[in-house]
Parts: C-alpha cells; structure tokens; sequence
C-alpha cells in the first residue's frame, strides 16, 4: 500500500508542478511534510540541500530521497517513476500540438502569463526554506533567529552577488564546513 501511495503522491506533484524544480517545492512540501508526514520540514530542508548537490531536478531527487526513506529501494523507484510519468506524457502530447499550432498569438500569450506563477511558487518555496532555516519548525513568533545560520546565509548571498562565476555548490560546501565548525565549537549556538 505503501507503494501506491509514494507512487499516487510523487504522480500529482509530477502532474501540477510547472516551472521547473523549485516550482514544485510548495507540492512536494505539502504531500510529503503536510500530508502524509513522511518527512519534517526540517528533514526537506535537508532534502532540498542534498537536491541541489546532486545532479538532475530537485522533483526526481526528492522522489528518489523519500522513497528510499519510505519504501527502500522499490520505494524509490516507484517514487521516482511517479514523479516522472506525468511529464513525459504531457510533454510528448505538448511537443506535438506546438510544433502544430506554435504560430497561434494565443499560445504565445498563454506561455508569457505562465511566468508571473510560476515566480510566485518559487518565491513562496525559497521563503518557506529561509523561515525553517533561520527560525526552525516552529516559526518566527517572538524567537530570535539562528544567528550563525543568519550570517552564513547572509555571507554565501553575497558571495554570489559579488562574484557571479562562484559555483554555488562551492559556496554550499564553504557554508556548511563553516556552519559545523561554529556549531561544534561554539556552545550554545544549538
């Protein structure tokens, strides 16, 4: 049973997330940590750092990761093929109804009235990852944030404002290293 549910989750967040990987954070994050509490927030959190260090899309790495967590290895791949169906469905279907009709104005408006949507869900999955990471689980209410979480935050944004050929991976590496360094040495800072 187990199984069908990995599969019938990762299927809706493959089915209804449009725009990329970080477009399908709020979805992932509602079946995975509100739905079914398969994960913490903390715990995606976790997931979506991993994600990025790994290659492919954050949606297939998240299938994948939460299967093997649930189901083993049958867990991930079912997670993982659920995830993906969807799309390769819909783009086959796609792909052929553009390439028919891709002179139409009204598909051309269709695609740039996406975009402002798709912006949004990204910006309310970055928002959401901030809030965990600075605040925890619990929330903002009246709790100081995680300062040294803060600075490392603050630190790995500007360094890839400031020097934009930086691979982020690199600065992910540099903030965690530094981030165990002043949490093992450092007391009270848990």
């Amino acid at each position: 049973m187990i199984y069908l549910q990995l599969f019938w989750s990762f299927f809706q967040i493959g089915l209804f997330s449009f725009g990329g990987g970080y477009a399908a954070l709020p979805l992932i994050q509602q079946q995975v940590v509100g739905i079914h509490s398969w994960l913490t927030m903390s715990e995606l959190t976790d997931l979506v750092t991993i994600s990025q260090m790994t290659p492919g899309p954050i949606a297939i790495n998240a299938a994948t990761f939460v299967g093997t967590q649930i189901g083993g290895l049958p867990g991930a791949v079912v997670a993982t093929l659920g995830c993906v169906l969807p799309s390769c469905v819909i783009v086959s279907l796609l792909a052929f109804l553009y390439y028919r009709y891709r002179s139409l104005t009204a598909i051309q408006g269709a695609l740039y009235g996406l975009r402002p949507a798709v912006v949004a869900l990204i910006a309310s999955a970055g928002l959401s990852i901030l809030l965990t990471a600075l605040w925890g689980e619990g929330g903002f209410a009246l709790a100081m944030p995680d300062v040294a979480a803060a600075v490392l935050f603050l630190g790995g944004f500007f360094v890839l404002r400031k020097w934009r050929r930086t691979d982020p991976i690199l600065v992910m590496l540099g903030c965690g290293v530094l981030g165990a360094a002043a949490y093992l040495l450092i007391p009270g800072l848990m």
